[in-house]
């Protein structure tokens, strides 16, 4: 991608100037952002995701007697007639199931993979919204159908509704507000305060984006430095030569306490290890995504695509894949990293790569993790 040429999509911004003038710091509003968009996702479509097994979503009310939520799957009629007002369901992760929503989601691919999450579509009747709130994340909002209209503000005071299953600000203090139609979008940093109301029936696409938390990610890495701990430190023992006789035996020894401070010392040390258990965390496929193995024996001569569920990274020295690190160097990091970037490797390409290179696309073709051109 050419991070200089400006785009309709952020406004006649270049990707390089959204990210110094608006990421994780302004909103941006886009009036056509994707000019004549007409969804690929109908309805239907979302109503039918919404009742399958291993697929998020999320039905939510605002009723007379309060704000309800319900997590799908939902059955045929479970949900409420569209005749009725308030309310919307919520669709995640729909970039999984549909190549068109996929196909959207990589216009965004100017923020680091590490950071892009997933597309969530929301379906809302007139008056449905899920409240003002704010998210931990950043996201940007494009309307697909019908019309939305958002009330934002820097709420200083981020308290909750007591008693709500719903993240619900106490006190919202709008700043701005618009009506966005098809094509529009709106850009909000983490924390920005928001509450979008469907005028009529409405679709948004809100284009998500992850952020690891401090203890998240120590207890990832931790996790696997256990894992790896036995053979990356090694396997001495603790030796105390000069340990005196103990009047108080429960108290644990400081040199047995150093001792295990520079176990842990040792195994943190390693920074490919570090490297390595990160990349694997960070193309880690969610919870709900599953692979099925290639009906049919993968074909390296017609190039290959990944699977639209496949996360793939690399850094200075591996390539991951869905949760698996390699070690790569030469030219088989050039090509490899260009599929990453791309998404596509052709057969030239291929004919380039060594032969424990193309023995390990072979593999992931077999895992259903690439896919013939």
């Amino acid at each position: 991608m050419n991070t200089e040429q400006p785009l309709a999509l952020l406004g006649g911004l270049s990707p390089s100037q959204f990210m110094k003038r608006h990421w994780q710091k302004k909103p941006l509003l886009v009036r056509n952002a994707i000019p004549g968009f007409v969804p690929c996702v109908g309805r239907a479509d979302l109503v039918a995701l919404a009742g399958e097994e291993g697929v998020e979503s999320r039905l939510i009310v605002d009723s007379p007697k309060g704000w309800k939520m319900k997590h799908g799957p939902f059955p045929k009629r479970g949900l409420p007639p569209f005749s009725q007002k308030k309310w919307t369901f919520l669709v995640q992760g729909v970039d999984l199931h549909h190549d068109g929503v996929h196909a959207l989601m990589q216009q965004f691919r100017f923020v680091p993979d590490a950071r892009l999450d997933d597309v969530m579509i929301s379906y809302a009747t007139d008056g449905g919204g899920v409240g003002p709130h704010f998210d931990s994340y950043d996201v940007f909002l494009l309307q697909a159908h019908g019309q939305r209209r958002w009330r934002i503000g820097r709420n200083k005071d981020l308290s909750l509704q007591p008693g709500v299953p719903l993240k619900i600000l106490q006190n919202f203090e709008a700043e701005e507000e618009f009506v966005l139609n098809p094509g529009d979008m709106l850009y909000l940093p983490p924390k920005y305060a928001h509450d979008g109301v469907a005028e009529g029936e409405c679709m948004t696409w809100s284009i998500g984006f992850r952020a690891p938390q401090e203890g998240e990610l120590a207890r990832e890495l931790l996790l696997g430095l256990a894992d790896e701990a036995f053979d990356g430190v090694g396997d001495a023992i603790y030796r105390d030569p000069k340990q005196g006789a103990m009047s108080s035996p429960a108290a644990i020894p400081q040199p047995l306490a150093g001792f295990a401070r520079q176990v842990v010392d040792k195994a943190l040390q390693n920074p490919d290890l570090l490297d390595s258990l990160l990349g694997e965390y960070l193309t880690e496929p969610k919870a709900n995504v599953w692979f099925e193995d290639a009906e049919v024996a993968p074909d390296l001569s017609v190039g290959l695509r990944l699977d639209r569920r496949s996360k793939m990274m690399y850094d200075d020295k591996h390539v991951f894949i869905n949760g698996e690190g390699f070690k790569v160097g030469g030219r088989d990091a050039l090509v490899l990293r260009q599929l990453a970037d791309e998404r596509v490797i052709t057969v030239q390409k291929i004919k380039v790569l060594s032969a424990d290179a193309k023995e390990a696309l072979l593999d992931w073709a077999s895992a259903g993790w690439l896919r013939s051109l």
